[in-house]
Order: structure tokens, then sequence, then C-alpha cells
């Protein structure tokens, strides 16, 4: 591929047709070796404590997909017919100055999901030492804090390549990913087929109705977290028939089948990480080939986390003009720094820090789909994108979009309303509709009253 393409490709500008090199088949490659993480396993842990086997795998699988569209609604049709990323994306909603909200929003998720998938791979890597007989447990701090240093400058290597290079390593990474994977899976499933079957679910509450409910918002909100990385990505496939089933099957299929392995895991074995059960299961061996697949896993997704906060970056202003190495290194050098210094506290209390930013992505995802779908007739102008003061369609009032802000504080304040997303204490009617939906539905509606009654009158937002 030529020197030009590849700038182009690390640029934060729109890809043009020709400019998209990416099929079907390596849209899903990629976006499947970037499904395929540690989180999978925890997704699974946390269902378990609710549900037996079979209605976790449904609830999983049903949540999944269902957060897996409204993503897929929100990003892929403007990321693909106009080649932006998710960030560009959501300046028409958002305004030329708002959007800086959907920048924090993926930089702090994608760096928070990136320090514990790295944190993790530096510990499978002691594991992994220990296992063998190579290091002790007196050095493994040492160790994780090396393994994240040389994850961190082996992504950055990858990515100075942009597309072209997380597209080459995820061909790599895939077929181990998937193969060791359902070898896992088969293994956990037929060796404990009786301990799962007895297995009782640790915190069930008594009502199926509401930890079925639960499991199945346990699989939305973990797949809203993809908006902040499926856009860099689907940008590179020409149009949207191309790019929309490997984002549904590629993304949202595997999270839920691989975590089936942590939810059969938490219930026969009482812990979700394959690295420690792999071992009562088959020994050093099966525990030194499954620590391999966590590694290899954890990396895949941290490369895909990194080019879609490159390219995300690259729409703040002082920033796109930068090199594409030093763009890179705004998206390592928090993850390398929480890697030294704080890991244990970091991952110790990530799930507080995870709960509240990912109660964002649901009104966000709605706002999107509603903007662009039934209020501008699925057309943006791509050049008021990128056009920053007073004169731009996009500017609003001093650049932020009302309608926008008050749709995600609507969203936010009706999520934590009906769900605690830190103790999972809930309030009717959560137990039939979720947190994720109505939070989707109050965003969504505040979004287009305020559009209709305010924006549109006064002229502003582009529309119509």
């Amino acid at each position: 591929m030529s020197s030009e393409t590849t700038s182009v490709e690390q640029s934060g500008w729109p890809l043009t047709t020709r400019d998209r090199h990416w099929t079907q088949w390596q849209l899903f490659v990629v976006l499947l070796v970037a499904a395929a993480a540690t989180w999978c396993y925890i997704i699974g842990e946390y269902v378990g404590y609710y549900l037996n086997l079979k209605m976790g795998f449904a609830a999983m699988t049903a949540g999944s997909m269902i957060g897996m569209l409204l993503v897929t609604l929100a990003v892929v049709p403007v990321a693909t017919r106009y080649g932006v990323d998710s960030i560009a994306g959501a300046t028409p909603q958002f305004g030329n100055r708002g959007w800086l909200l959907t920048v924090f929003l993926q930089y702090a998720s994608i760096i928070g999901w990136n320090s514990l998938l790295l944190i993790f791979f530096g510990k499978s890597v002691a594991q992994l030492l220990s296992t063998l007989g190579v290091t002790t447990a007196e050095n493994v701090g040492t160790v994780v804090r090396v393994s994240t240093a040389l994850a961190c400058i082996s992504v950055f290597v990858v990515l100075l390549g942009g597309a072209t290079g997380l597209e080459r390593v995820a061909k790599v990474l895939f077929f181990f990913i998937v193969g060791i994977g359902f070898w896992m899976t088969w293994l956990l499933l037929t060796q404990q087929s009786g301990a799962i079957a007895a297995a009782k679910p640790a915190y069930a509450s008594g009502n199926l109705r509401w930890d079925y409910v639960t499991g199945l918002e346990i699989g939305i909100v973990s797949l809203l977290s993809w908006w902040p990385y499926i856009g860099a990505m689907v940008r590179e496939s020409p149009n949207a028939h191309t790019a929309t089933l490997p984002a549904m099957l590629g993304m949202g299929l595997p999270v839920p089948l691989l975590s089936l392995v942590g939810l059969a895991a938490i219930l026969a074995l009482k812990v979700s990480d394959p690295s420690a059960w792999m071992v009562q299961l088959g020994g050093t061996i099966y525990g030194a080939v499954a620590l391999l697949f966590v590694i290899a896993a954890n990396l895949g997704t941290t490369m895909a986390g990194v080019y879609a906060t490159g390219i995300g970056l690259r729409q703040v202003p002082g920033l796109s003009k930068l090199p594409w190495s030093v763009i890179i290194l705004f998206g390592l050098l928090p993850v390398l720094g929480i890697g030294l210094f704080i890991p244990d506290l970091f991952f110790d209390n990530f799930g507080t820090f995870l709960a509240f930013i990912g109660v964002f992505f649901a009104p966000l995802c709605a706002i999107q789909i509603v903007d662009y779908f039934l209020l501008r007739g699925q057309r943006i102008d791509i050049r008021a994108i990128y056009q920053q003061g007073e004169g731009s369609a996009y500017a609003y009032w001093a650049g932020f979009n009302p309608a926008a802000i008050l749709g995600m504080a609507a969203g936010f304040a009706t999520y934590v309303y009906l769900l605690n997303p830190v103790t999972y204490a809930s309030r009717t009617p959560y137990e039939y509709l979720t947190a994720s939906l109505p939070t989707a539905l109050i965003g969504g509606l505040v979004y287009t009253i305020i559009t209709l009654f305010v924006v549109k009158p006064a002229g502003k937002g582009g529309y119509r």
C-alpha cells in the first residue's frame, strides 16, 4: 500500500471511496479480534452471579445483539457513507465545539479499557512465567510493569502503519483467538457439565424476571461501549452493506460466545479467568495455552482501541497536524503511566469508573439515530463538520447544541434512577424494561422535542 494511502488512513479527514480498501472479510477479522478480550470473561462472570448457563447465555446473546444494533445504527451509516469516525459523526448533533464531550467519552473509555487489558496482559505474563517456573511470586509486580511497557511498545510499533498495521496483525491473531477460544469452551462444557448443571448463581435475587433482565442489561451496556471503537474501523469499508454484517457478527456475536466461557467457569469453578481454571482442568500445559490466549486477545483489542483513539484525537484543534507517532503516544502514555505506577489501584476500582462512563453511550446512540434517520433524512453537511466558528451549519449556540446536552443529561438521570450502576439497586420498571433501553428512549425523545421546538425554529443546526 502506498505511503499516500497510509497517511490518509492516519488522518482525521474523511476517507473517499477510493481510499477504503477493507473487504467484508477483512473488517470481520479486525472487529472480531477487537471484540475478543478479557472483558468477555468478566461479562460472563457478572451474568453468572444471577443466572444459570442456559438463561445466562440467552440473556447475554440477546443483550449483546441489542446493544450492537444500537451502536451499528448510530455509527455505521454515517461512517461508511462519509468516511468519518465516531467522533466526527457526532458533530452534527453536538456542535462544532460540543463534540469535545464525545472526545472525552471516547478517550476516557478507551484509556480505561486499555489500561485494564494491558494490566491483565502483564498479570497473565507473570502467571505464565510462574507456571513455567521461570519467575517467583515475589517478582510478580516487576513482571507486570515490564510486560505492560513491552506491550505498549509493541502496540506503538504496529500502529505506526495505521489501519494497515492493525489489519495485518489481526489476520495473525484471528485463527489463534478463534481456535483456542472454541477449544476452551468445549473443554469446560464437556469436563464440567455436571458441576455447571448443578450450580446455583451466587447472587440470584429470587425474582427470575429481575435476574434475566439484569443479564440482558449487562449484555446491552457492554456492547454499547463499542461506540468509541467502531467508527474508526468501519470507515475503512466502502459502504454500509459491506460493514453492517461484520459489525453485528464480528463484534456483536463473539462477545456472548466467549462470555460463555466466563459464565460456565464462574458457575462450576467459581473463577472466570481461564488462566486459573485451565490449570485445574489440564495442568501446566493447558494453563500456558490459556495464558497465551489471554495475552494475544488483549493485545489485539488494545491495538484497535489505540487506533480508534488516534483517529478521534485528530479532530481536536492543535492535534490534527501532529505526526501520527505523536498521536499514538497520546493514546498509550496514560495507559503506560497507569500500568507502571498504579496498576493494582486502578485494577481494583475499574468497575466504578466504567459504570459511570458506560451509562452515557445509550443516550448518545439514540441521539445520533433519531437525528440522522428522522430529523435530517440521512443527510449531513460533511464540510460543516470540519468548519469552526459561527459560520458553520453546526455552530448552534457558541458551538454547543443544547438539545444534545439536555438529551444526554436526561438519559443519564433516567439510567441512575432505574439502576445504580455500582450497587445494582433498581427501581420499577427496570425489571421489565432494563435501564439502557428507557435511557436511550428518553435521551432520544428529549433531543427530538428540543430540536423540533427550539433548534429548528431558530434556524440552527443545518436542518432543512
